[in-house]
């Protein structure tokens, strides 16, 4: 006698093997999405930060070696952003750190950024 269709075991089978591929492309979807979170965050914080350089730079004020913190609303979200300056051994020069956060004045930051600022009055020709 031929059989015809599935048995029971084979339909069992085909179900444990779906779902472990259903499993897997869940799993791939979520580290996903939070990656795309994370960058995403990441993102946000380098631009504030390069405002604040930004700003920094259009001041023509020399950052002082203590913390000045202040935050902003982006992306409709509280950022909280840090800024220092840091003495490199030369009279007409300063880097400049700047520390954004997000959600808290707290924890790791989302960006750090590094810049050189030079002291008002020793930008070059051409604006920079």
């Amino acid at each position: 006698m031929k059989q015809r269709g599935m048995t029971l075991l084979e339909v069992l089978v085909a179900l444990v093997v779906f779902a472990l591929a259903g499993l897997a492309i869940l799993k791939t979807t979520a580290q996903q999405a939070s990656t795309l979170g994370r960058l995403e965050e990441k993102t946000f914080a380098v631009w504030i930060a390069e405002n604040q350089l930004t700003a920094l730079r259009l001041e023509k004020q020399w950052p002082s070696p203590s913390w000045t913190d202040g935050s902003v609303m982006f992306a409709d979200s509280t950022w909280y952003w840090r800024y220092r300056g840091v003495d490199m051994g030369s009279d007409s020069v300063r880097a400049v750190e700047v520390e954004v956060r997000h959600g808290s004045h707290d924890g790791t930051p989302a960006a750090i950024l590094r810049s050189d600022i030079p002291q008002a009055g020793e930008e070059d020709g051409d604006g920079n």
